[in-house]
């Protein structure tokens, strides 16, 4: 097959592509240079567009011809420039995680399949512009996947693979003039694809900006600037390096580079180089030093950028050409003590992994999403991200340097299912490994925002490995190089690991251990390392469980340097059913086989950056502001600002006194300044309120946006906090029995039959549960009001279950139909006063030797307390009851954490207070369907329709509530593969729990103190109210309680 052996073949990369450089473009003179954009260049041409697209099956079905001038594409499709052809109906977008598509075999390696391996045939024209003349011209491919050939008027110029960092070809003596005519053959799968094995859409085309530069006959090519402090971390020394390349065939004498350092304020310094020679047809490289008096320094909370400017002038001092790069002063540094440290001051990562992703563009990510992107971990306390797995489009970086994101920047290079064969030592694979690695450190090392490079991910150890490193290193120094696949520690600078449990990595830090599972070693005595986790808290669904516990351990070591979570956005992809109705797809929804279905939502964020409930809990803490109670009756507070570079002078103190939910106090601070990491004590200035009876009281302190920034309004909340004040305060029944109406009570043989003057009750004698309540002649409970043992499995849930085993697995499977088996052994009832009926129900249950107790009052204003007492032989997901409510009782108002849905370890970032939404609001719409909607916390809630009439229920053995609601069942929520999917019913789920478990992190074991124990006693209480709008006071009604007789 024509070409085909170079898309198969481990040594051809690449043909006729110019060497990897910095990114660059060159201008004609300083103001050009200094507005920073690609476009300011006369010197540059975008060739982004409508291009004519030809998409076959196979290679063999290719039009082998279309690169001709006079090959006739007009019949052809258009696809816009840059995308992914899959996004535009042609293809299958395939999603798997470890495996590796069918048509990139896992035996005869590297052949790739010649039945299904997708051509993409585009072709294009362009014009040169007339001020070009004389220059050289190149063609710029920023990203093409997975590997492609080049013509230009009907002539090849070269061939490249290696798709996430950029092609270059010099196309100069290929052009003429009037139309040139650009055709470009793009295979999907290549012998690359076996080192991008990445999780995530196996997507492929032109992905990112194609464009034209032209450079002078004398041009720098390139150039590295970066810098270093004396002890003191004041003055600097810049340096920098510049290769210089003579295109024609005449020596170049006496030429000069001028470097002018330009601050915001338009201040500038002078470095100069004269009397450079450079033969004919050769490059040189030039060294520039220079020390630079107290530069402002960039960090990701101060990201100080300096313009510089470098001209190169000829002999008779002309300006020849203009080049411009955003500059930041920073060093670098992993101390004695295993602590990462950024000019001089020790740094956590408060990271994110992130794929480039757009539900609706793929991998062809815009701009206005990257800028969508970077203000979302701004607002919320991120400051690092790794370029999981593969170097992102160059923008990016531009963007991370201006906000202020620290990056670790990583190699694409993944052969997760073949890391035991490939690349390891195969010198075959030593080009196309060290290629990459070169390719990502030359385009991306002027960024400031870069402070690590990553050797890949997954993709096992060997040599090669060792050799990238090298390679790396001859171009930067001034980085440290990450890679978590070293268990021997050859090549990291850091011990790196995915998924560890928080105790398990403290366990490895104070025990000096690195290695992976079986192969633990210690490190050498004396030496101390940093601990990074590059992957943690997996957040797949409802998941990013025991978070704060990971901060616990990062914030008491100092070798500890933080982590990224898995991951950033959830990768789903826009489609539209039969029915019409939109949802997010995920592997296996276009016919994709094989695929791991929703292995890919793993984000804090859903596909359209709508926050997943996981977001509100990495604000939290992840924050750098903390405050510290000291006498809180006395309003008095200590606040440390943890920020290492920047003060609190851009903040205000805002802070609030509720007393049970409701502000009855608040105010601002007058201006405040902490330095970095120091701290300030501080008086809240409230005035003690009144103590009422059963109430409590909480302050809240809140830092908030002084000003406009770039990536928040003025008032955006950065931090706050939250503290019960520790009152004394009484605590006594507001109802008195004795006023109470009389109670009539009526048995059948089915049924015992409760009511007074408002309300009717219908308990079954059969299974011991009410399955009728009636307040004010209106059924407030339509359906039983039963027992609950079992949640809708969430993704961790089902991730570990994977690796339980019978029987151990059909046990924990019972928790599902417990209610259902539950058999009722005793129930007994008695008039302890005229105003007060107590029913005793005994019921044997699965997974338990002891009866469960289920013991009703059921009071004359018809009041219910119902309390649950049960001891489980093994673990529970969840003890509580559900019930189903008319579905007009549409309205929930809750006392207790939120406004977002929380769980039992997953709650630091929420607030308690008096929240109320509509049912629809308050479930969330997770990707794949599961658990959701729950509250913790709560003290008490109430359900209501349009008429403010409805259900209260309290809590009232001292244990707080879970509550959640649903507009379907929880059949539904498990049965269904997504949001669409979820009928609505003619009724509302309610569920009234003790607790469910945690949800845990990833899917791993659930840590300890967030599981519902077996073999523990749980006991939990609540009230039962109807409610109507002439009641009064919805939080002062809730509050009143009759005593538990």
């Amino acid at each position: 097959m024509e070409g085909g052996l170079d898309w198969e073949n481990v040594e051809i990369i690449g043909r006729n592509k110019e060497p990897a450089h910095n990114s660059l473009i060159p201008y004609h003179d300083m103001a050009s240079a200094l507005r920073g954009t690609q476009e300011s260049s006369i010197f540059y041409k975008s060739l982004n567009g409508n291009w004519r697209f030809k998409w076959v099956r196979k290679p063999a079905d290719r039009p082998k011809d279309f690169y001709k001038c006079e090959y006739n594409v007009n019949e052809w499709d258009e696809i816009p420039v840059p995308s992914n052809w899959q996004m535009h109906g042609y293809g299958t977008p395939i999603y798997l995680n470890v495996r590796y598509p069918l048509s990139v075999g896992k035996v005869d390696i590297p052949k790739i399949s010649y039945e299904y391996n997708p051509v993409g045939s585009y072709k294009t024209e362009f014009t040169i512009p007339d001020t070009w003349d004389g220059r050289e011209i190149f063609i710029h491919f920023d990203g093409v996947k997975s590997a492609f050939y080049i013509w230009i008027n009907g002539k090849k110029v070269g061939y490249s693979q290696g798709s996430m960092t950029p092609a270059e070809f010099n196309i100069t003596k290929y052009l003429h003039e009037g139309n040139n005519t650009l055709a470009v053959e793009v295979y999907r799968w290549s012998d690359g694809s076996y080192l991008e094995d990445q999780d995530m859409w196996r997507l492929s085309g032109i992905y990112r900006d194609v464009y034209l530069f032209s450079t002078p006959k004398v041009h720098i090519r390139d150039f590295f600037i970066y810098s270093c402090f004396d002890g003191d971390y004041e003055n600097a020394i810049l340096n920098i390096r510049s290769k210089v390349r003579n295109y024609s065939s005449i020596g170049a004498d006496n030429f000069g580079i001028e470097i002018l350092l330009y601050d915001n304020q338009n201040n500038f310094n002078i470095l100069v180089s004269k009397n450079i020679i450079i033969e004919s047809n050769s490059e040189k490289t030039i060294e520039h030093q220079s020390q630079v008096a107290n530069p402002k320094k960039w960090s990701a909370e101060i990201p100080y950028l300096y313009d510089l400017i470098l001209i190169l002038k000829n002999s008779h001092e002309e300006i020849i050409e203009v080049e411009h790069c955003k500059f930041g002063f920073k060093q670098v540094e992993i101390r004695d003590d295993g602590g990462f440290y950024l000019n001089g001051k020790s740094i956590k990562f408060k990271g994110v992994n992130r794929h480039e992703h757009d539900p609706d563009y793929g991998r062809a990510i815009p701009y206005s999403r990257m800028i969508q992107d970077i203000k979302l971990l701004k607002q919320n306390n991120i400051n690092s991200v790794r370029t999981s797995h593969y170097p992102n489009h160059p923008k990016w970086y531009d963007l991370c340097d201006l906000y202020g994101i620290y990056i670790i920047d990583e190699c694409n290079l993944e052969a997760h299912e073949l890391r035991d064969v490939l690349p390891k030592s195969d010198p075959k694979w030593t080009d196309a490994c060290v290629d990459r690695m070169v390719s990502m450190v030359e385009r991306d090392k002027n960024h400031p925002c870069i402070v690590m490079w990553s050797l890949g991910n997954e993709a096992g150890m060997g040599d090669n490995f060792k050799k990238m490193k090298e390679e790396a290193l001859k171009i930067d120094v001034t980085r440290p190089i990450h890679y978590e696949q070293d268990f021997k520690q050859e090549v990291s600078d850091v011990l790196s690991y995915m998924y560890y449990p928080s105790y398990s990595l403290e366990h490895m830090i104070k025990n000096r251990e690195y290695g992976f599972r079986g192969q633990i070693k210690q490190l050498k005595e004396g030496k101390i390392m940093p601990y990074m986790l590059c992957e943690y808290s997996h957040a797949m669904g409802n998941s990013l469980g025991n978070f704060q516990e990971y901060w616990d351990v990062f914030e008491n070591y100092p070798n500890a340097i933080g982590g990224f979570i898995w991951d950033f956005i959830d990768q789903g992809l826009r489609k539209t059913s039969e029915d019409g109705k939109e949802f997010w797809a995920y592997g296996g929804d276009f016919g994709d086989e094989p695929n791991d279905r929703n292995y890919c939502i793993n984000g804090i964020v859903l596909p359209d950056r709508s926050p997943n409930p996981a977001l509100y809990e990495v604000k939290k803490v992840y924050q750098n502001i903390k405050v510290i109670p000291v006498d809180l009756i006395e309003g008095k507070i200590k606040i440390l600002n943890k920020n290492n570079f920047q003060s609190t002078d851009f903040l205000d103190i805002r802070w609030e006194l509720t007393a049970n939910g409701r502000e009855i106090q608040e105010g601002k601070l007058e201006k405040f300044d902490i330095k970095p990491y120091d701290s300030k004590d501080v008086v809240i200035p409230f005035n003690r309120p009144e103590l009422l009876p059963n109430t409590e009281y909480h302050l809240k302190i809140v830092f908030v946006l002084r000003d406009d920034s770039l990536w928040a309004e003025k008032g955006h909340i950065l931090a706050w906090d939250q503290f019960k004040i520790p009152y004394d305060i009484l605590i006594e029944p507001e109802i008195e029995i004795n006023k109470l109406g009389k109670i009539v009570v009526e048995e059948s043989d089915d049924n015992l039959l409760i009511k007074g003057e408002f309300f009717k009750v219908i308990i079954s004698k059969k299974t011991g549960v009410i399955i009728s309540y009636s307040f004010n002649n209106k059924k407030l409970i339509s359906n039983t009001l039963a027992p609950n043992f079992w949640r809708a499995q969430t993704d961790n849930d089902l991730r570990i279950a994977r690796y339980i085993k019978e029987p151990d697995l059909s046990i924990r499977k019972r928790w599902r139909d417990a209610n259902k088996t539950r058999n009722v052994i005793k129930i007994k009832f008695e008039k302890i006063k005229p105003q007060v009926i107590r029913i005793n129900v005994e019921s044997t249950l699965v997974n338990s030797d002891k009866p469960l107790l289920l013991t009703y009052y059921i009071y004359g204003n018809g009041d219910i307390i119902i309390k649950n007492e049960f001891t489980p032989k093994m673990n529970m997901f969840r003890f509580g009851m559900q019930t189903s409510v008319p579905k007009e009782f549409n309205k929930i108002t809750w006392y207790g954490r939120g406004p977002h849905e929380t769980m039992f370890d997953r709650k630091t970032g929420a607030a308690v207070g008096i929240y109320s939404r509509f049912i629809e609001d308050l479930i969330h719409p997770y990707v794949r369907p599961q658990e959701n909607a729950n509250r913790t916390d709560v003290r008490w809630m109430a359900l209501t329709n349009k008429e403010e009439n409805g259900l209260i229920i309290s809590d009232v053995g001292g244990t707080n509530l879970n509550i959640s609601a649903w507009p379907y069942t929880m059949e539904d929520l498990e049965s269904s593969r997504h949001n669409h999917q979820l009928p609505r019913r003619e009724f509302i789920t309610f569920n009234i729990d003790y607790k469910q478990q945690g949800v845990g992190d990833t899917f791993s074991p659930i840590n300890r103190k967030y599981i519902l124990d077996g073999n523990k006693e749980y006991i939990y209480s609540f009230l039962l109210r109807g409610y109507t709008n002439n009641m009064g006071d919805i939080n002062a009604i809730a509050q009143k309680k009759p005593p538990l007789t």
